[in-house]
């Protein structure tokens, strides 16, 4: 072999090795096996489902305990307000039936 065929063999080795470690990084050994076996992708499917279900549904319930907290804190806060409007509402009611 001369030099030249060397160094092309050399690159070519290099660029093997490359590739080797680009999938080992991007896990395509595990991919493929996870399609070969549609047991474990529907098993691996359906308990990320689940989990991903389950955290919206808690993230609802903390939002909308929270949003229910707050618009609780504010009613009872201007509590005295409504109550005056509310009574006015009435007298006026009380008045108009009064006049009928």
């Amino acid at each position: 072999m001369d030099d030249e065929q060397r160094r092309l063999l050399q690159r070519l080795e290099t660029r093997v090795e490359n590739l080797t470690q680009a999938m080992q990084k991007a896990s395509l050994a595990e991919y493929v096996e996870l399609v070969r076996n549609p047991r474990w992708m529907i098993y691996t499917n359906l308990i990320a489902g689940l989990a991903r279900g389950l955290g919206t549904a808690v993230g609802f319930f903390l939002l909308g305990a929270l949003v229910v907290y707050i618009l609780q804190s504010s009613f009872v806060s201007h509590l005295p307000v409504i109550g005056r409007l509310i009574a006015d509402l009435v007298r006026i009611v009380q008045y108009e039936l009064k006049t009928r």
